[in-house]
C-alpha cells in the first residue's frame, strides 16, 4: 500500500513536469483564464450603454417635467412636485412605478424650479451570463439627473389690436360653421388662457384689448384722450329766409326738363324759390332756382349762374311722388340771413342750427357761412343734407334758435363732403389718428391729443370699447364675447392704441391695475399683437374720413372734401410699428385670410405688407392664417412664445 502511494506520487510529479514542458495549449489556457474578464468588460459595456441611453432619456423627461411644473400656476412645493411627477411619469412610463425604488423631487426656490431624479437601470445582459457581476451591483445600475428651470422672471403686458370690421362676418353663401369673428373670439380667448395666470405674484401677466373698425372706441376716456368737445352755442335773435306760404310739391316728373306739381302754388315766372325735404333727389334741396310758370298747378325751374342769372332748366334722372316743400326766397340767392351776437365766425366756416322757432325745417341742418357783417351773417343753404328732413316748417322766424360752430372739436361736425354736399355728423367716443409732430410718438395726451372721430350711422363707431390691462381672464373673455362686426378698417388707429395701452406715457388715462408699467425690459415684457383680415382704408382729416379713403370706407357724404392729414394708412401703420419696437415693444402680427398679393415690390401697399413689416421678425413673429383653425393655432403659438421659459442647467 505504502509502495503504491509512492508510485502514484512519482507518476503525478512526472505528469506535472511533462505538462510544464508542453507549450502547444498555452494560448487556450490563457484565453480560458481571461474569458470571464473579457465577457464582463464586453457585456458590461452593453449595460453601460443602456444606462447612458436611460440617462439621456431621463434628462429630457426631467427637463420637460420641470418646465411643466414651472408653467403651472402653483407656488407651493406640494403642487409643484405633483405637477412635475405627473409629467415625468408620462414621459418615462417604465419608471417611477409604485413598487420601484426610483425617486424624483421638484421644488420651487428663488423663482426657480429644480428637479432631481434617480432611476435604477436593470442589468439585463450581464445578469444573465455573469451572475456574480450582476450580484456585485445588486442587478441594477443607478442613473441620476438634475434640471433647473427659471420661471418667467418678468411681468408680462400684452395688448391685442383686433380687427372687428364688417369683413369679419361677410359670408353669404356656403358659409363655414363659424364666422371669422367667432374664430377670432375663440383664438383670442385661447391666448388669454395661455398668457394670463391665476397666480399674479411675484410677477403679473395682463392683457389689454383694442377692438378696431372705423375707429377705436375709448369710451369714458374720450375727453382725456382727444380733448373736451366745444358745445358752446350762440343765440339767434333774428332770421329771414323765405316768405309767403310754404307750398307742398306733390310730384316731380322724371325728364330732361322736370315738371313740378303743386296745386295753387301762386308762383310767377321769375320768382326765386328754394325746396326742402326732397328725399329721393337730395341735390334739389336748399338750392336757389328761378320759376318758369306753366300752369296754376305746375311749373318748371331754372338754375342760377354764379352771377345770379337764370340759365338751364332743371332736369332729373328720377321722379318722386313723395311730398316736398317749396317757398319764395327773401333774397335772390336764397341765402339765410341770421343775426347772432358775438358769433366769432368767418366766411367758409360751417355751422349747425337748432331750436329755430317758425323755421323748424332748418333745425339740425348744417350750412356754410357765405358772408359776415358784424352780428349779421348769410348762410348758404344749398346742398345741405340736413334739409332732407320730415319737418315742413314755416316761412317766418318766430323766436329762439341756437347756432353751433361745426369745426373739428365741436360737439357736432359740419363739413363739405366729398360728393359736394354739406353734412352734419355727431361726435363719438371713438378716436382717430394723432396729427402733427407727435403723430408717430407716444407723447401723453395732455401734450398732444389724439384725433376726434365723427362717423355716420352706416360706418359707426364700434360698440366695443377698449379694455385696459387686466389680469382678469373672465373679464377679458366676457369683453371678447361682446365683440360685434362694425364698419371699415382704420388699422393704423388700432395699431397706435395697442402701443398706447402699453405706454407709461398713457398711464394717466387708466386707473389702478390698468396702468402700464415703465419701460424696463429686464422687469416687464411688453407685447403688441396686431391682427387684421383686410386692407386699411380709413384715414382721417379733421375728425372726418378723408377724401383719399379707400373703397369700402363708407359713403362719400361721410367723407370730407380734403385728403387725410397723415396720408396712406399702410405707411402710418409701419411707422407706428417701428416707433414702438424702438421702445422695446415686441410685435407679433397675424394676417387672417389676406391671400398672397403683396402689391408692388418694395412698396407697402397692402395689409399683408404691413403685417410682415410690422412684425419684430417676419420669420418668427408674423403668422398667416387662412382658416379659423390656422387663426387659433397662430394665437396659441404666440401665447406659447410669450410664456416660453429658459432652461438653466
Amino acid at each position: 500500500m505504502k509502495h503504491g502511494l509512492k508510485r502514484a506520487g512519482r507518476g503525478l510529479r512526472l505528469f506535472v513536469r511533462r505538462l510544464a514542458r508542453q507549450t502547444q495549449g498555452n494560448v487556450a489556457l490563457m484565453f480560458a483564464v481571461a474569458l470571464p474578464i473579457l465577457m464582463m468588460i464586453t457585456l458590461g459595456a452593453v449595460d453601460l450603454h443602456q444606462a447612458s441611453k436611460v440617462k439621456a432619456e431621463l434628462q429630457d423627461a426631467l427637463d420637460a417635467a420641470a418646465l411643466a411644473a414651472a408653467r403651472s400656476i402653483y407656488s407651493d412645493n406640494a403642487n409643484i412636485n405633483r405637477v412635475g411627477m405627473a409629467a415625468l411619469k408620462a414621459n418615462m412610463p417604465r419608471y417611477f412605478q409604485t413598487d420601484s425604488d426610483d425617486t424624483a423631487t421638484f421644488v420651487l426656490a428663488d423663482n426657480r424650479v429644480t428637479g432631481e431624479a434617480r432611476v435604477n437601470v436593470k442589468v439585463l445582459v450581464a445578469n444573465v451570463f455573469l451572475p456574480p457581476y450582476g450580484k456585485l451591483l445588486d442587478d441594477y445600475l443607478p442613473v441620476g439627473s438634475r434640471s433647473e428651470v427659471l420661471r418667467a422672471s418678468r411681468n408680462v403686458e400684452v395688448a391685442m389690436a383686433l380687427d372687428i370690421t364688417g369683413s369679419m362676418d361677410n359670408c353669404t353663401r356656403n358659409c363655414p360653421p363659424t364666422s371669422k369673428l367667432q374664430d377670432l373670439q375663440a383664438a383670442a380667448k385661447d391666448l388669454i388662457d395661455i398668457v394670463v395666470q391665476d397666480q399674479q405674484t411675484p410677477f403679473y401677466s395682463k392683457v389689454a384689448l383694442v377692438p378696431y373698425a372705423a375707429g377705436v372706441n375709448v369710451g369714458s376716456l374720450a375727453a382725456q384722450a382727444r380733448g373736451p368737445l366745444d358745445s358752446t352755442t350762440r343765440s339767434v335773435t333774428a332770421a329771414s329766409w323765405v316768405s309767403g306760404t310754404v307750398r307742398t310739391i306733390s310730384s316731380i316728373s322724371r325728364s330732361s326738363t322736370a315738371t313740378f306739381t303743386s296745386s295753387g302754388h301762386g308762383f310767377s315766372s321769375g320768382d326765386r324759390v328754394v325746396l326742402w325735404h326732397v328725399e329721393d333727389i337730395a341735390g334739389l334741396n336748399g338750392v336757389p332756382y328761378e320759376v318758369v310758370r306753366t300752369s296754376s298747378s305746375q311749373f318748371q325751374l331754372r338754375t342760377l349762374s354764379s352771377s345770379g342769372a337764370a340759365s338751364s332748366y332743371v332736369g332729373t334722372s328720377s321722379s318722386t311722388s313723395k311730398s316736398a316743400y317749396i317757398a319764395k326766397c327773401v333774397r335772390n340767392d336764397c341765402g339765410l340771413t341770421l343775426t347772432v351776437g358775438s358769433h366769432g365766425l368767418s366766411v367758409n366756416d360751417h355751422v349747425r342750427l337748432t331750436s329755430m322757432g317758425g323755421l323748424a325745417q332748418l333745425n339740425e341742418a348744417g350750412f356754410r357761412v357765405a358772408s359776415v357783417s358784424g352780428s349779421q351773417m348769410v348762410l348758404d343753404t344749398s346742398r345741405s343734407l340736413g334739409l332732407v328732413s320730415t319737418v315742413k316748417g314755416g316761412a317766418s322766424y318766430s323766436s329762439g334758435g341756437q347756432l353751433l360752430n361745426g369745426r373739428d372739436g365741436a360737439q357736432w361736425r359740419v363739413f363739405p363732403t366729398a360728393d359736394g354736399y354739406v353734412n352734419v355728423l355727431p361726435s363719438s367716443t371713438c378716436v382717430s389718428e394723432r396729427v402733427g409732430a407727435e403723430r408717430y410718438t407716444e407723447a401723453r395726451p395732455s401734450t398732444a391729443y389724439v384725433g376726434r372721430s365723427y362717423l355716420d350711422a352706416g360706418n359707426a363707431c364700434p360698440s366695443a370699447a377698449i379694455t385696459p390691462l387686466t389680469a382678469s381672464a373672465s373679464t377679458l373673455k366676457a369683453r371678447i364675447d361682446q365683440l360685434r362686426k362694425s364698419g371699415s378698417t382704420a388699422g393704423q388707429i388700432g395699431i397706435a392704441w395697442a402701443w398706447y395701452m402699453l405706454s407709461p406715457n398713457f398711464a394717466s388715462l387708466f386707473d389702478g391695475a390698468g396702468q402700464p408699467g415703465e419701460y424696463a425690459p429686464s422687469d416687464t415684457l411688453k407685447v403688441a399683437i396686431l391682427m387684421t383680415d383686410g386692407e386699411f382704408n380709413t384715414p382721417f382729416r379733421d375728425g372726418v374720413i378723408g377724401l383719399d379713403a379707400g373703397s369700402g370706407s363708407g359713403s362719400l357724404s361721410s367723407h370730407i372734401n380734403l385728403n387725410s392729414s397723415n396720408g396712406d394708412p399702410f405707411i402710418q401703420s409701419v411707422e407706428l410699428c417701428r416707433a414702438m419696437q424702438a421702445r422695446g415693444v415686441v410685435v407679433y402680427t397675424v394676417g387672417f385670410d389676406l391671400g398672397s398679393d403683396t402689391g408692388k415690390p418694395n412698396v407697402v401697399d397692402s395689409a399683408l405688407d404691413v403685417m410682415r413689416q410690422c412684425a419684430t421678425s417676419e420669420r418668427t413673429h408674423f403668422f398667416e392664417a387662412n382658416s379659423g383653425a390656422d387663426l387659433k393655432e397662430a394665437f396659441r403659438a404666440i401665447g406659447r412664445d410669450i410664456t416660453r421659459l429658459r432652461i438653466a442647467r
